[in-house]
């Protein structure tokens, strides 16, 4: 960057100060319009926050088998994540199984359940009918005083002459598009279909046989035809387009039709409400709240201890929260408790970035160089940590954003926003900022201040120590686990959106808020279940609030009645319980997993490019091991309850603790190249030096880290609490293991693998 004379930083501040001030002001009218529910800047807010829609669907005919009921909730929650991925970013819809033959599913930021079962449609069945049987005899036909197709028989009998060409469970996926006309050279709405290999075979021959014959092949979904396109070529190839569409609604419409009707089980609404938010009406003001004061006290920190740069970066700060407010509110990015959590892992990462840089800054004018020439070298030597540690993390989001689903991918989204906005803020704006107080005259060393000599602490002397203690901790959590078994309750404390429980609905005689429900209900019954993980939901409108609690005993619910009726005046009739199924489905988990393993694995492949050394990448992602195992042992000593926020604290801990790793694997590359020649002693006194010259950083990192997850444990609600406090035992963790386990695992493997990697 070319150094900036007086005027030109006169310029830029005046510029930068502006979008600071006008970006603040934006963020003060969106979180207070979000907490107050106005509709101009309110962020749309996930179902934990803001509460939804919740709809019930009942399966139609015969009870569906377990098997057929579990996939139709896995497909429904992908056909019903495409269907609104037009309205936001990302929406995080639950979808769980009810009884034995009713699915229902909650779909947040919503408040009118007409508006969206009239976009979503029923999820019934769809068929395509060819139009004669075997026999010649003809399957539907036109009906003159109405205008509409009609079958001549009913379904059945066309399902089993073979009539029935394909179902919805054919389609692999169907898409509205445009085509060109070849005659008019005008744009023709179309629908385009990939089926599935079985489906593809099944196509070519009637598709085939309808070509022959002149005939059409009806689309027939919800009891009436909803298209009858002719066939105007066969089709092998599994794939086809639809014509005749007068408009591209129309083909939205039939395309929507089409992948929602691809469900094993065939399902009609049975009722629908709106829910309120199930962290509690405060949740959403008390987190924003901690995150501000939090944010308060991390710019007072960088100022305190890095002076000019310190208020160079609470500035630039300042800025990257109105952006990142700005872009969920734009972009109606759907926010919900994981994603507050990838927001505030991108800060800590925002704030690092800044501290490295400072760092490195103070290093050149302790050796002797000039203010301007250290902030030039400064940034320049922070870059490849910097780089390094965030396009780690944005390789976890993108392979977590594309492989995972519902509160996975809501965490990788806004973490990705928030790494590459704090990219920018700190290599661009804080670099713009320091380089104008420069300019304007702040040239004093004792402005940017100087590193101090540190004497060399030897780590790796003590890692045999280090082990140990990481060894008994991870092992107490295992005997933890073990025992918990061994007595027969659950090895982890898991919570209803892993095992399900018992859905109670009740009608009160007056109406509850969620707040009041929450202080006055929810204890009575927290003391019949002996568990304080209870959900609950204020149905709008009503007088109806529905508690979610783990399985209960006919006992329990009998004794939950008569408190319901002696305290609260309920009548039994108005009180209705059944059992759901758990709103992380066994195949969510699965994903979560696998995208975790992908994602480690890319990042492995990263770091072992990068530091041309696999010894780097394997010791990097051992230690993100040992943060994941350390963390799952305090939920396991402890009793955490494991839910949807276990799988963020879990994904923010891995990305924190890849980067914290990082920077010290970048000072030991740096070091290693002025080795003469590498000898255990020499390797690992160069290790000793790399992890001393970082341990500031390290720790003011973590500071300003914990010092955010802090305010949420301190301000927060008991459920935003109950996240907050793994988190921060992750923070702790993550920057424990960069400096005691991650390093020292490189040194043994250096000198026991000679080869290089």
């Amino acid at each position: 960057m070319k150094r900036f004379n007086k005027t030109k930083a006169v310029v830029w501040m005046v510029v930068l100060l502006a979008a600071i001030a006008g970006f603040s002001y934006l963020a003060v009218q969106i979180v207070t319009q979000t907490i107050q529910g106005k509709d101009d800047y309110k962020i749309r807010l996930g179902l934990d926050l803001a509460g939804g829609v919740s709809i019930t669907y009942q399966a139609v005919g015969d009870t569906p088998t377990q098997e057929q009921l579990d996939d139709t909730v896995t497909k429904l929650q992908k056909r019903i994540e495409n269907e609104l991925d037009s309205e936001s970013a990302t929406t995080e819809a639950s979808v769980y199984p009810v009884g034995d033959d009713r699915i229902t599913v909650e779909i947040p930021g919503v408040t009118d359940a007409n508006a969206l079962l009239e976009e979503l449609g029923t999820p019934g069945a769809i068929y395509f009918i060819a139009q004669t049987d075997p026999d010649g005899n003809e399957n539907y036909s036109l009906d003159s005083s109405t205008g509409a197709y009609k079958l001549n028989y009913d379904l059945e009998t066309l399902q089993q002459n073979g009539s029935v060409v394909l179902t919805g469970t054919d389609i692999k996926s169907a898409d509205a598009a445009y085509q060109e006309n070849q005659t008019t050279g005008a744009s023709e709405p179309i629908v385009q279909l990939t089926m599935t290999d079985q489906g593809a075979d099944a196509f070519a021959d009637a598709t085939t046989k309808a070509l022959a014959n002149g005939e059409s092949i009806g689309i027939y979904y919800d009891g009436e035809f909803v298209s009858v396109p002719q066939v105007n070529s066969a089709i092998t190839n599994g794939s086809c387009i639809i014509e005749g569409m007068d408009s591209h609604e129309e083909a939205e419409s039939l395309a929507s039709y089409i992948r929602i009707g691809g469900l094993d089980v065939e399902l009609e609404e049975l009722q629908s409400e709106v829910v309120g938010a199930q962290l509690g009406s405060d949740a959403l003001s008390t987190s924003l709240k901690a995150a501000l004061v939090g944010l308060l006290i991390v710019m007072v920190f960088l100022i305190a201890v890095y002076y000019l740069p310190g208020l160079a970066a609470s500035l630039a700060l300042a800025l990257y929260t109105g952006l990142i407010l700005f872009i969920l509110w734009a972009f109606e990015i759907t926010l919900t408790l994981p994603g507050i959590a990838g927001i505030i892992l991108s800060i800590g990462m925002a704030v690092d970035a800044n501290v490295i840089i400072f760092a490195r800054i103070r290093e050149e004018i302790a050796a002797g160089r000039g203010v301007i020439a250290a902030i030039e070298i400064g940034f320049k030597k922070a870059l490849s940590a910097i780089v390094d540690g965030n396009v780690t993390t944005l390789i976890a989001a993108a392979v977590l954003g594309v492989l995972g689903s519902g509160t996975v991918k809501g965490f990788a989204i806004t973490l990705a926003i928030g790494v590459l906005l704090s990219m920018f803020t700190a290599l661009v704006i804080t670099r713009i900022l320091i380089n104008a107080f420069y300019a304007l005259g702040l040239k004093d060393e004792k402005w940017y201040g100087k590193a101090k000599p540190q004497k060399t602490v030897d780590f790796l002397g003590k890692k045999g120590i280090f082990f140990a203690a990481s060894l008994a901790v991870i092992l107490a959590g295992v005997i933890g686990m073990a025992v918990h078994g061994a007595k027969g309750d659950k090895a982890l404390n898991y919570s209803l959106e892993f095992l399900g429980g018992t859905s109670t609905t009740v009608g009160f005689n007056e109406s509850y808020t969620l707040a009041e429900a929450d202080e006055k209900i929810v204890p009575k019954i927290s003391e019949i279940t002996g568990d304080n993980d209870i959900q609950t939901q204020v149905i709008d409108g009503s007088n109806q609030i529905i508690f979610k609690t783990r399985s209960l005993e006919l006992e329990e619910r009998e004794a939950l009645n008569a408190m319901l009726e002696n305290d609260f005046g309920v009548k039994e009739n108005a009180i209705t319980s059944t059992n759901i199924g758990s709103t992380i489905s066994g195949e969510m988990r699965s994903q979560s997993l696998i995208a975790v393993v992908v994602a480690a694995l890319f990042m492995l492949i990263y770091i072992w490019f990068r530091f041309k050394d696999l010894r780097f990448a394997g010791s990097a992602i051992i230690a993100l091991l040992h943060d994941v195992l350390v963390v799952l042992a305090l939920y396991a000593l402890v009793r955490l309850s494991v839910g949807s926020a276990f799988i963020a604290c879990m994904l923010t801990v891995i990305g924190y603790s890849v980067n914290d790793t990082i920077v010290i694997f970048d000072r030991i590359r740096e070091n290693k190249k002025a080795l003469q020649r590498e000898t255990p002693e020499s390797l690992k006194a160069m290790a000793n030096e790399s992890i001393t010259q970082t341990l500031s950083r390290s720790i003011s990192t973590s500071i300003t880290t914990a010092v955010m997850v802090l305010m949420l444990l301190i301000l927060g609600v008991s459920s935003i609490r109950e996240f907050a406090f793994p988190l921060l035992a992750g923070v702790i963790c993550g920057t424990y293991s960069s400096i005691c386990i991650a390093t020292e695992l490189w040194y043994l493997m250096k000198i026991k693998i000679r080869s290089k990697a």
